[in-house]
């Protein structure tokens, strides 16, 4: 009988009636699995790190799906299986991440986190802010999260721009190419980030493209650190003419003593765009159809070809 891992007890508890002849089962990925010929899908744990749990999976000779339970899946591809597919958890994070994306730009600029420091300190100071509504906002890329960003920062009355790896029209929307970006960027007050990590993007955003925008422009990073040129960001912030609102960097955990901790104009949280009560059950949607998928013989959901 093909065996199915989850990570933790929970997702197992609630993952609700399995189709015949399939089992579920309870697998950290911190040492080998106890019947490592059974396991025909092992889905990963939320935080996924230390390259030596990566000898485990390959320790599953009848693996036919490696679940990740994130958007993005770069750091993955080296270590998955020759026999086996991988999936990321597209869909899963959308909602969360659109809503921090959204939540960082308006912190910033709505200076949120100095009205808290004001709090802490006694001081009632009624001072003039800026607001989100009339920006013109840059969305770097267009997948799913993308697309909920958008639709999201449109709600606030916001003039949307989109931009992925190739120009088309979706959603009635037109998409620009990455190509397009330095022209866009003259026009952008809120450069919102969540394209995937490639060799084409890591340091897509760099010290040319940041001088291109408009003083007093806000760099949103929910994608990943590596995205934008951390050095050229960071003398950008010190200058005071750019704003940041981050929720991943470069390096990542941010080191002690590191400049983005005491930057002006910024916002920073630990990478917790997708970390919210919502992750459990968008999860177990996932891999109910994935299991599905495996029992009716069907292809699998969000698999990545690389």
């Amino acid at each position: 009988m093909p065996i199915v891992t989850l990570p933790f007890a929970e997702l197992v508890d609630r993952f609700g009636p399995v189709p015949d002849g399939v089992e579920l089962d309870v697998w950290d990925v911190e040492g080998p699995y106890a019947r490592p010929d059974d396991v025909a899908i092992a889905f990963l744990p939320f935080y996924f790190g230390g390259r030596h749990r990566w000898q485990y999976v390959h320790e599953l000779p009848n693996l036919q799906l490696l679940q990740l339970p994130s958007a993005g899946y770069e750091h993955a591809v080296p270590h998955v299986p020759g026999h086996a597919q991988l999936a990321n958890g597209r869909g899963i994070h959308d909602d969360e991440t659109a809503e921090l994306a959204v939540g960082l730009a308006l912190t910033s600029l709505r200076e949120l986190g100095a009205f808290q420091a004001d709090r802490a300190n006694g001081v009632w100071d009624a001072r003039t802010t800026r607001s989100l509504a009339d920006r013109r906002v840059t969305v770097v890329a267009y997948g799913a999260i993308g697309s909920a960003i958008a639709t999201r920062f449109e709600a606030f009355r916001t003039a949307v721009t989109v931009v992925a790896r190739t120009a088309r029209e979706q959603d009635g929307r037109q998409v620009h190419a990455f190509g397009d970006l330095p022209s866009l960027a003259a026009e952008t007050d809120v450069l919102v980030l969540i394209a995937p990590l490639t060799d084409e993007t890591e340091r897509l955003v760099d010290a040319e493209l940041l001088a291109a925008l408009p003083d007093g422009a806000l760099v949103v990073n929910v994608a990943r650190g590596k995205v934008v040129d951390t050095d050229a960001l960071v003398a950008e912030l010190q200058s005071g003419r750019l704003s940041a609102a981050l929720d991943v960097t470069d390096p990542e955990p941010l080191p002690a003593g590191h400049p983005l901790w005491t930057t002006p104009n910024t916002v920073l949280t630990p990478h917790v765009g997708g970390n919210t009560d919502l992750s459990v059950p968008r999860s177990i949607e996932l891999m109910r159809r994935q299991v599905a998928a495996l029992a009716e013989g069907r292809a699998f959901e969000n698999v990545i070809d690389s």
